[in-house]
Protein backbone atom coordinates (compact mmCIF):
# COMPACT_ATOMS: atom_id res chain seq x y z
CA UNK A 1 0.00 0.00 0.00
CA UNK A 2 3.00 2.33 0.84
CA UNK A 3 4.86 1.43 -2.29
CA UNK A 4 1.83 2.67 -4.77
CA UNK A 5 0.87 5.49 -2.62
CA UNK A 6 4.09 7.15 -2.54
CA UNK A 7 5.66 6.23 -5.53
CA UNK A 8 2.50 5.48 -8.03
CA UNK A 9 3.67 2.54 -10.29
CA UNK A 10 2.44 0.81 -13.24
CA UNK A 11 2.45 -2.45 -11.40
CA UNK A 12 4.16 -3.93 -8.51
CA UNK A 13 6.42 -7.40 -8.25
CA UNK A 14 6.70 -9.03 -5.19
CA UNK A 15 9.70 -11.66 -4.24
CA UNK A 16 9.06 -14.32 -1.24
CA UNK A 17 12.98 -14.27 0.80
CA UNK A 18 14.10 -17.72 1.91
CA UNK A 19 12.40 -17.48 5.59
CA UNK A 20 8.57 -16.40 3.61
CA UNK A 21 8.92 -19.50 1.28
CA UNK A 22 9.76 -21.90 4.17
CA UNK A 23 7.35 -21.16 6.25
CA UNK A 24 4.54 -21.62 3.05
CA UNK A 25 3.40 -17.70 3.40
CA UNK A 26 0.64 -17.60 0.47
CA UNK A 27 1.97 -14.82 -1.25
CA UNK A 28 0.19 -15.17 -4.44
CA UNK A 29 -2.91 -14.51 -2.52
CA UNK A 30 -1.89 -11.91 -0.98
CA UNK A 31 -0.56 -10.41 -4.12
CA UNK A 32 -4.39 -10.75 -5.53
CA UNK A 33 -5.53 -9.30 -2.78
CA UNK A 34 -3.15 -6.17 -2.38
CA UNK A 35 -4.28 -5.82 -6.74
CA UNK A 36 -8.23 -5.20 -5.82
CA UNK A 37 -6.61 -2.42 -2.57
CA UNK A 38 -4.65 -0.69 -4.51
CA UNK A 39 -6.06 -0.46 -8.05
CA UNK A 40 -2.79 -1.55 -9.51
CA UNK A 41 -1.45 -5.12 -10.70
CA UNK A 42 0.34 -6.47 -7.75
CA UNK A 43 2.47 -9.92 -9.39
CA UNK A 44 4.01 -12.77 -7.51
CA UNK A 45 7.59 -13.80 -8.71
CA UNK A 46 8.16 -17.30 -7.18
CA UNK A 47 11.70 -16.99 -6.70
CA UNK A 48 12.38 -17.62 -3.10
CA UNK A 49 15.65 -16.00 -2.09
CA UNK A 50 16.73 -15.33 -5.91
CA UNK A 51 16.98 -19.43 -6.06
CA UNK A 52 19.31 -20.74 -8.42
CA UNK A 53 21.70 -19.28 -11.04
CA UNK A 54 21.17 -16.07 -12.93
CA UNK A 55 19.70 -17.74 -15.65
CA UNK A 56 16.90 -19.88 -13.99
CA UNK A 57 16.02 -16.26 -12.21
CA UNK A 58 15.51 -15.03 -15.50
CA UNK A 59 13.64 -18.00 -16.91
CA UNK A 60 11.37 -17.63 -13.48
CA UNK A 61 10.53 -13.65 -14.43
CA UNK A 62 10.01 -14.53 -18.33
CA UNK A 63 7.64 -17.25 -17.09
CA UNK A 64 6.09 -14.52 -14.88
CA UNK A 65 5.46 -11.76 -17.24
CA UNK A 66 3.97 -14.61 -19.72
CA UNK A 67 1.39 -15.83 -17.18
CA UNK A 68 0.66 -12.86 -15.33
CA UNK A 69 1.39 -9.48 -17.48
CA UNK A 70 1.56 -10.37 -21.48
CA UNK A 71 -2.01 -10.22 -23.18
CA UNK A 72 -3.69 -7.86 -20.44
CA UNK A 73 -3.12 -4.73 -22.72
CA UNK A 74 -4.08 -3.84 -26.04
CA UNK A 75 -2.17 -1.17 -28.07
CA UNK A 76 -3.46 2.26 -29.17
CA UNK A 77 -2.80 1.07 -32.62
CA UNK A 78 -1.17 -1.44 -34.35
CA UNK A 79 0.86 -1.85 -37.71
CA UNK A 80 2.32 -4.41 -40.20
CA UNK A 81 6.03 -3.39 -39.23
CA UNK A 82 5.85 -4.30 -35.38
CA UNK A 83 8.18 -6.26 -33.70
CA UNK A 84 9.40 -7.49 -29.87
CA UNK A 85 13.28 -7.28 -29.01
CA UNK A 86 13.08 -10.06 -26.43
CA UNK A 87 16.13 -11.10 -24.53
CA UNK A 88 17.89 -8.11 -24.01
CA UNK A 89 18.81 -6.14 -20.89
CA UNK A 90 19.63 -2.62 -22.48
CA UNK A 91 23.62 -2.71 -20.88
CA UNK A 92 24.91 0.39 -21.18
CA UNK A 93 22.48 1.65 -23.26
CA UNK A 94 22.88 -0.69 -26.24
CA UNK A 95 19.57 -0.94 -27.05
CA UNK A 96 19.49 2.88 -27.94
CA UNK A 97 22.37 2.01 -30.70
CA UNK A 98 19.44 -0.33 -32.25
CA UNK A 99 15.99 1.37 -32.10
CA UNK A 100 17.14 3.89 -34.11
CA UNK A 101 18.02 1.08 -37.42
CA UNK A 102 15.11 -0.02 -37.11
CA UNK A 103 13.16 2.94 -37.11
CA UNK A 104 14.95 4.50 -40.32
CA UNK A 105 13.92 0.65 -42.07
CA UNK A 106 10.15 1.85 -41.05
CA UNK A 107 9.94 -0.92 -38.47
CA UNK A 108 8.60 0.04 -35.21
CA UNK A 109 9.17 -1.80 -32.04
CA UNK A 110 6.75 -2.06 -30.00
CA UNK A 111 8.01 -3.70 -26.95
CA UNK A 112 11.43 -4.29 -25.52
CA UNK A 113 11.48 -7.41 -23.44
CA UNK A 114 12.95 -6.44 -20.83
CA UNK A 115 15.81 -3.60 -21.52
CA UNK A 116 14.43 -0.30 -21.52
CA UNK A 117 10.84 -1.90 -21.08
CA UNK A 118 7.87 0.16 -19.58
CA UNK A 119 5.13 -2.15 -18.07
CA UNK A 120 2.91 -1.40 -20.49
CA UNK A 121 4.44 -2.10 -23.31
CA UNK A 122 4.99 -6.00 -22.13
CA UNK A 123 1.16 -6.14 -21.34
CA UNK A 124 0.51 -5.34 -25.05
CA UNK A 125 3.62 -7.80 -26.48
CA UNK A 126 1.26 -10.49 -27.87
CA UNK A 127 0.54 -7.88 -30.55
CA UNK A 128 3.43 -8.04 -33.06
CA UNK A 129 4.45 -9.92 -36.40
CA UNK A 130 7.75 -11.00 -35.01
CA UNK A 131 9.73 -11.42 -31.96
CA UNK A 132 13.67 -11.22 -32.21
CA UNK A 133 15.21 -13.24 -29.95
CA UNK A 134 18.97 -11.70 -28.50
CA UNK A 135 19.58 -14.28 -25.81
CA UNK A 136 18.58 -17.42 -26.66
CA UNK A 137 19.94 -19.88 -23.32
CA UNK A 138 17.25 -17.43 -21.30
CA UNK A 139 14.40 -15.64 -23.84
CA UNK A 140 14.14 -18.40 -26.21
CA UNK A 141 11.54 -20.40 -23.83
CA UNK A 142 9.37 -17.06 -23.80
CA UNK A 143 9.11 -16.59 -27.77
CA UNK A 144 8.12 -20.48 -28.44
CA UNK A 145 5.51 -19.83 -25.94
CA UNK A 146 4.18 -16.69 -27.50
CA UNK A 147 4.51 -18.52 -30.80
CA UNK A 148 2.41 -21.59 -29.29
CA UNK A 149 0.42 -18.69 -27.73
CA UNK A 150 -0.32 -16.34 -30.04
CA UNK A 151 1.40 -17.53 -33.35
CA UNK A 152 3.93 -15.16 -33.33
CA UNK A 153 7.19 -16.28 -35.34
CA UNK A 154 10.40 -15.57 -33.94
CA UNK A 155 14.16 -15.45 -35.36
CA UNK A 156 17.55 -15.89 -33.27
CA UNK A 157 19.82 -12.91 -33.90
CA UNK A 158 22.71 -11.16 -32.38
CA UNK A 159 23.27 -7.25 -31.93
CA UNK A 160 26.97 -7.66 -32.14
CA UNK A 161 29.43 -7.07 -34.95
CA UNK A 162 28.53 -5.62 -38.68
CA UNK A 163 28.55 -9.04 -39.54
CA UNK A 164 25.24 -10.36 -37.52
CA UNK A 165 24.34 -6.84 -37.51
CA UNK A 166 23.88 -7.30 -40.97
CA UNK A 167 22.35 -10.36 -41.53
CA UNK A 168 19.67 -9.53 -38.43
CA UNK A 169 18.05 -6.51 -40.70
CA UNK A 170 17.94 -8.21 -43.96
CA UNK A 171 16.00 -11.25 -41.76
CA UNK A 172 13.83 -8.82 -39.84
CA UNK A 173 12.69 -7.73 -43.21
CA UNK A 174 12.03 -10.29 -44.71
CA UNK A 175 10.64 -12.02 -42.31
CA UNK A 176 8.55 -9.41 -42.14
CA UNK A 177 7.86 -9.10 -45.97
CA UNK A 178 6.36 -12.87 -45.65
CA UNK A 179 3.82 -11.48 -43.49
CA UNK A 180 2.64 -8.40 -45.63
CA UNK A 181 0.88 -10.22 -48.27
CA UNK A 182 1.59 -7.32 -50.02
CA UNK A 183 4.41 -7.43 -52.90
CA UNK A 184 4.84 -3.84 -53.45
CA UNK A 185 5.29 -2.92 -49.77
CA UNK A 186 7.46 -5.93 -49.21
CA UNK A 187 9.84 -4.99 -51.51
CA UNK A 188 10.07 -1.10 -50.74
CA UNK A 189 11.39 -2.34 -46.93
CA UNK A 190 13.53 -4.89 -48.32
CA UNK A 191 15.10 -2.04 -50.54
CA UNK A 192 15.44 0.58 -47.14
CA UNK A 193 17.02 -2.13 -45.43
CA UNK A 194 19.54 -2.43 -48.34
CA UNK A 195 19.80 1.30 -48.66
CA UNK A 196 20.50 1.48 -44.95
CA UNK A 197 22.97 -1.49 -44.33
CA UNK A 198 25.24 0.58 -47.44
CA UNK A 199 25.00 3.67 -45.40
CA UNK A 200 26.18 2.09 -42.26
CA UNK A 201 28.74 0.05 -43.33
CA UNK A 202 29.80 3.18 -45.11
CA UNK A 203 30.23 4.81 -42.21
CA UNK A 204 31.44 2.30 -40.01
CA UNK A 205 34.54 1.77 -42.28
CA UNK A 206 35.31 5.32 -42.04
CA UNK A 207 35.28 5.52 -38.22
CA UNK A 208 37.26 2.30 -37.79
CA UNK A 209 40.22 3.74 -40.05
CA UNK A 210 41.84 4.73 -37.13
CA UNK A 211 42.48 1.79 -35.22
CA UNK A 212 42.16 -1.22 -37.80
CA UNK A 213 45.73 -1.02 -38.64
CA UNK A 214 46.92 -1.23 -34.95
CA UNK A 215 44.17 -4.18 -34.35
CA UNK A 216 45.02 -6.08 -37.41
CA UNK A 217 46.61 -9.95 -36.51
CA UNK A 218 45.74 -9.32 -32.75
CA UNK A 219 45.30 -12.51 -30.91
CA UNK A 220 42.29 -12.81 -28.88
CA UNK A 221 40.84 -15.64 -25.84
CA UNK A 222 36.85 -14.97 -25.46
CA UNK A 223 36.41 -15.49 -22.20
CA UNK A 224 32.38 -14.52 -21.88
CA UNK A 225 29.61 -17.22 -22.29
CA UNK A 226 25.78 -17.41 -23.80
CA UNK A 227 25.13 -15.20 -27.32
CA UNK A 228 28.40 -13.04 -26.69
CA UNK A 229 30.52 -16.18 -26.99
CA UNK A 230 29.88 -16.70 -30.92
CA UNK A 231 28.65 -12.99 -31.94
CA UNK A 232 32.11 -11.78 -30.45
CA UNK A 233 34.68 -14.04 -32.69
CA UNK A 234 32.29 -11.85 -36.31
CA UNK A 235 33.01 -8.67 -33.92
CA UNK A 236 36.66 -9.44 -33.66
CA UNK A 237 36.72 -10.76 -37.35
CA UNK A 238 35.39 -7.80 -38.18
CA UNK A 239 38.33 -5.72 -37.26
CA UNK A 240 40.64 -7.58 -38.36
CA UNK A 241 41.42 -9.92 -35.62
CA UNK A 242 41.68 -13.12 -34.66
CA UNK A 243 40.13 -15.67 -31.63
CA UNK A 244 42.20 -18.53 -30.98
CA UNK A 245 40.03 -19.44 -28.65
CA UNK A 246 36.63 -19.37 -26.39
CA UNK A 247 34.95 -20.52 -24.04
CA UNK A 248 31.63 -22.22 -23.44
CA UNK A 249 29.97 -21.90 -19.94
CA UNK A 250 26.54 -20.67 -20.03
CA UNK A 251 26.19 -21.62 -23.63
CA UNK A 252 23.11 -24.17 -25.14
CA UNK A 253 24.94 -26.80 -28.05
CA UNK A 254 23.20 -24.85 -30.78
CA UNK A 255 25.30 -21.78 -29.33
CA UNK A 256 28.33 -24.27 -28.91
CA UNK A 257 28.20 -25.52 -32.83
CA UNK A 258 28.19 -21.79 -33.95
CA UNK A 259 31.29 -21.41 -31.89
CA UNK A 260 32.95 -24.00 -33.47
CA UNK A 261 31.65 -23.11 -36.98
CA UNK A 262 33.24 -19.53 -36.43
CA UNK A 263 36.47 -20.37 -34.92
CA UNK A 264 37.09 -22.71 -37.16
CA UNK A 265 39.54 -26.13 -37.35
CA UNK A 266 42.27 -24.85 -35.64
CA UNK A 267 40.98 -22.96 -32.55
CA UNK A 268 40.12 -24.35 -29.34
CA UNK A 269 36.74 -24.29 -26.88
CA UNK A 270 37.32 -24.36 -23.63
CA UNK A 271 35.29 -26.06 -20.84
CA UNK A 272 37.66 -25.31 -18.19
CA UNK A 273 37.89 -22.10 -17.19
CA UNK A 274 39.62 -21.96 -14.22
CA UNK A 275 42.57 -19.17 -13.54
CA UNK A 276 45.63 -22.11 -13.94
CA UNK A 277 43.89 -23.64 -17.18
CA UNK A 278 43.32 -20.11 -18.98
CA UNK A 279 46.58 -18.62 -17.94
CA UNK A 280 48.31 -22.03 -19.70
CA UNK A 281 46.21 -21.30 -22.70
CA UNK A 282 46.90 -17.57 -22.78
CA UNK A 283 50.37 -18.53 -22.69
CA UNK A 284 50.63 -21.15 -25.43
CA UNK A 285 48.42 -19.43 -27.76
CA UNK A 286 50.42 -15.91 -27.07
CA UNK A 287 47.18 -14.35 -26.57
CA UNK A 288 47.30 -10.39 -27.49
CA UNK A 289 44.27 -9.71 -25.06
CA UNK A 290 41.60 -11.32 -22.55
CA UNK A 291 38.01 -10.41 -23.49
CA UNK A 292 36.04 -11.80 -20.21
CA UNK A 293 33.41 -10.97 -17.59
CA UNK A 294 34.20 -9.92 -13.91
CA UNK A 295 35.57 -13.62 -12.71
CA UNK A 296 38.47 -14.28 -15.28
CA UNK A 297 39.48 -10.07 -15.32
CA UNK A 298 42.31 -10.84 -12.64
CA UNK A 299 43.44 -13.70 -13.97
CA UNK A 300 44.90 -11.35 -16.95
CA UNK A 301 46.18 -8.99 -14.53
CA UNK A 302 48.28 -11.62 -12.96
CA UNK A 303 49.69 -12.33 -15.90
CA UNK A 304 50.17 -8.81 -17.02
CA UNK A 305 48.24 -9.77 -20.25
CA UNK A 306 45.31 -6.92 -21.64
CA UNK A 307 42.13 -7.54 -21.33
CA UNK A 308 38.26 -5.78 -22.00
CA UNK A 309 36.18 -6.47 -19.30
CA UNK A 310 32.90 -6.83 -21.08
CA UNK A 311 30.10 -7.96 -18.14
CA UNK A 312 27.34 -6.14 -17.42
CA UNK A 313 28.38 -3.66 -15.07
CA UNK A 314 30.61 -1.97 -18.44
CA UNK A 315 30.14 1.14 -19.03
CA UNK A 316 30.21 1.20 -23.06
CA UNK A 317 27.81 0.11 -25.41
CA UNK A 318 29.33 -2.53 -27.83
CA UNK A 319 26.02 -3.61 -29.55
CA UNK A 320 25.39 -2.06 -33.20
CA UNK A 321 27.31 -0.17 -35.73
CA UNK A 322 28.35 2.33 -33.34
CA UNK A 323 28.86 0.13 -30.69
CA UNK A 324 31.28 -2.09 -32.73
CA UNK A 325 33.50 1.65 -33.29
CA UNK A 326 33.23 1.39 -29.78
CA UNK A 327 34.40 -1.99 -29.18
CA UNK A 328 37.45 -1.03 -31.45
CA UNK A 329 38.30 2.12 -29.31
CA UNK A 330 38.44 -0.02 -26.05
CA UNK A 331 40.34 -3.10 -27.87
CA UNK A 332 43.37 -0.66 -29.04
CA UNK A 333 43.22 1.19 -25.86
CA UNK A 334 43.13 -1.78 -24.28
CA UNK A 335 46.18 -3.16 -25.79
CA UNK A 336 48.36 -0.28 -26.38
CA UNK A 337 47.97 1.05 -22.65
CA UNK A 338 51.35 2.02 -21.54
CA UNK A 339 50.66 0.10 -17.83
CA UNK A 340 51.28 -3.40 -19.59
CA UNK A 341 54.99 -2.00 -20.17
CA UNK A 342 55.07 -0.25 -16.74
CA UNK A 343 54.16 -3.80 -14.89
CA UNK A 344 56.16 -6.22 -16.77
CA UNK A 345 59.42 -4.62 -15.29
CA UNK A 346 60.86 -5.66 -12.75
CA UNK A 347 60.21 -3.97 -9.24
CA UNK A 348 62.62 -1.29 -8.37
CA UNK A 349 64.21 -3.55 -5.01
CA UNK A 350 64.36 -6.62 -7.42
CA UNK A 351 66.85 -4.81 -9.65
CA UNK A 352 70.57 -4.93 -8.97
CA UNK A 353 71.86 -1.71 -7.22
CA UNK A 354 75.23 -0.64 -7.76
CA UNK A 355 76.90 1.74 -4.73
CA UNK A 356 79.81 4.01 -5.72
CA UNK A 357 81.77 4.38 -2.99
Amino acid sequence: MDVAQRYHPAAIFVYATCLSALIGDDIDSVCQLATQQVNIPVIYVNAPGFLGSKNLGNRIGNETLLNAVIGTAEPEFTTPFDINIVGDYNVAGETWNILPLFQKMGIRVLSKITGDARYQEVCYAHHVKLNVVLCSNVAIQMAQTMAERYGIPYIEESFYSATNLNDCLRNVATKLSISLGDSVIASELQERTEKLIVQENAALDIALDTYLADLKGKRIILSTGGVKSWSLILAAQDLGMEVVAATDGKTTEEEKAKIKQYLGADAMLLSDTTPQALLKVLHQTKTDVLITGASNKYTALKTGIPFLDINHERHHAYAGYAGLVVLARELHEALYSPIWEQVSKPAPWDEKISYQL
